[in-house]
């Protein structure tokens, strides 16, 4: 029997498989509505008094390549759920969920409760599911792999980036 939005061999329907791939999206901003600690002034105050080092990027950029990196994901996601379904699809696109809502808690850990050490080994964490989703998604779809490369790099900067805010801030 062939339900509304899956076929036969497993795949999403379109309608589906975008609103699958727009939770990479809208996880993160829904997410971002409810934490309002890390937009309180007493978190702006305290980040602005954090040791950062020299290849700190200017906070312009944060939300210009997170946008970019979410939209990659989105459509990596989509490509993934029209696929037909077999354990290597459904194994990426758990990844994909993974990364997101690991994403999505990374921000309470650093600006919601300042715990710098948690969310360096988070960052570092995201890195190792980002990798594992790129390898799960390549035998797959390649482009859908491929969007999740960008993902993989700017984590893995920000786990050094992370790593050092965390130690330049010990007590």
């Amino acid at each position: 029997m062939q339900q509304k939005n899956l076929f036969e061999d497993g795949s999403l329907s379109r309608p589906a498989a975008a609103a699958l791939a727009a939770s990479a999206l809208v996880a993160p901003a829904l997410a971002s509505l409810g934490d309002r600690p890390s937009r309180s002034l007493s978190t702006k105050v305290w980040y602005a008094l954090l040791r950062k080092p020299r290849f700190n990027p200017p906070k312009a950029v944060f939300p210009i390549v997170w946008t970019a990196l979410d939209g990659a994901l989105a459509v990596g996601a989509y490509r993934l759920a029209r696929q037909p379904s077999t354990p290597q699809r459904n194994r990426a696109l758990a990844l994909f969920a993974a990364n997101v809502a690991m994403i999505t808690g990374w921000t309470r850990l650093f600006f919601g409760r300042h715990n710098l050490g948690a969310a360096a080994v988070g960052s570092a964490a995201i890195a190792a599911t980002a990798t594992a989703y790129v390898a799960a998604a390549r035998p797959v779809d390649k482009p859908a792999a491929a969007t999740g490369v960008p993902l993989v790099a700017w984590v893995a900067f920000a786990t050094v980036l992370s790593t050092a805010v965390w130690k330049m801030n010990r007590r």
